[in-house]
């Protein structure tokens, strides 16, 4: 290890606990301040099982972002991802949600955050749910999707930068050049990937769940969610990063997380894993398979790198596969309709709408 790198990771501790302290005592000046002025609830998605339900969300103060359009011109769109960086979050105001007659209620916290938990007496029947969301003594309201996972055939796990969407996670001058300038109508997804995945998330009358994990910070999850509903991309729960300190905790650690809470919560539901190969994706699904044996029925790395990165991920493959896992690295979603066809996952009819959604993605 470098020396750079060695006395950065003796100074970490030290910066995070400085900026900790410097932000408390921001948040303690300011929050009481902002707490009197006009607010905005911006929930989440929702997730859980008949019997227990998490919804999160946040107090924020009102912006202005226009809806988006694919007219818009690029400094408007960036005008607009500025002010959702640079969010006022408020801390300190109670929410409360009524879900199946029960109600639950939180404080929000120094980043404006809020949990609510419901246990209902008597089971939720699987799929979406709505919950009417209030601010306690205000005229501030919302309403939340909550997704219900019962009986399902087995869940999706998918990465959204460069396995969704395309962000170009690997140049970062492009990345930024896509990211700062796009919006929810003129980012663009994969080819087929919204054909993929509905035939992934369709079984029967029934309904496979699918969640988000993704490193982008919860800023941008309305564009987000407009994107993939703008695209015909299935909705499910997006698990997104705060905007601070802790994204120096890095990718890998973060997302292995959110897995594993997904995986306990859903302890008889196997899943198929969809990433790239721009980041850690390979790395982190090979651990899952090897951490929860029987428990992945297949992985799928969207080719986004270079030779030399390929070499890596297929070595991994190997280890993936001694597991009885078939890791799938495909340079298109054609690459992976045809594999999940042939495991019974989606149907020949489902495979050749893939098919037809990346043919037709490349004539134009």
């Amino acid at each position: 290890m470098s020396p750079f790198k060695t006395a950065f990771k003796t100074l970490l501790p030290l910066l995070e606990r400085g900026a900790l302290t410097a932000d408390r005592a921001f948040n303690g000046y300011v929050q009481p301040r902002r707490a009197r002025g006009k607010l905005l609830l911006q929930p989440y998605v929702g997730w859980g099982t008949p019997g227990r339900v998490e919804l999160r969300g946040r107090v924020l103060l009102p912006r202005t972002v226009a809806p988006a359009r694919r007219t818009d011109p690029r400094l408007r769109n960036a005008q607009n991802v500025l002010r959702r960086l640079f969010s006022r979050e408020v801390g300190g105001v109670t929410v409360s949600g009524v879900l199946n007659g029960q109600r639950a209620a939180a404080v929000s916290d120094s980043d404006g955050y809020f949990t609510l938990e419901f246990t209902p007496p008597s089971p939720l029947p699987g799929g979406w749910h709505q919950v009417p969301l209030q601010l306690d003594g205000r005229e501030v309201q919302a309403s939340a999707r909550v997704q219900v996972v019962a009986d399902a055939r087995f869940g999706v796990i998918s990465d959204l930068d460069d396995t969704v969407i395309q962000s170009d996670v690997t140049s970062v001058p492009r990345m930024l050049s896509t990211v700062l300038t796009g919006n929810a109508r003129t980012r663009l997804p994969f080819p087929g990937v919204g054909a993929l995945y509905r035939a992934l998330t369709r079984d029967g009358e029934a309904r496979n769940p699918i969640f988000y994990v993704s490193s982008s910070p919860w800023n941008f999850f309305d564009l987000l969610w407009q994107f993939l509903d703008y695209r015909r991309i299935p909705l499910g729960p997006l698990f997104l990063r705060n905007w601070g300190m802790d994204l120096l905790g890095g990718h890998g650690g973060y997302k292995h997380g959110v897995i594993e809470q997904i995986f306990q919560r859903f302890p008889d539901l196997k899943f198929v894993l969809v990433g790239d190969s721009g980041e850690k994706d390979p790395e982190i699904y090979a651990e899952v398979v090897h951490r929860h044996p029987g428990r992945v029925l297949a992985v799928y790395i969207r080719d986004v790198t270079e030779a030399h990165r390929d070499e890596g991920v297929l070595k991994l493959r190997e280890e993936v596969r001694k597991a009885g896992v078939d890791l799938v690295l495909a340079a298109d979603s054609l690459n992976a309709a045809s594999h999940a066809m042939a495991m019974g996952l989606i149907t020949p009819g489902e495979y050749r709408s893939v098919l037809t959604s990346v043919a037709r993605s490349y004539e134009t």
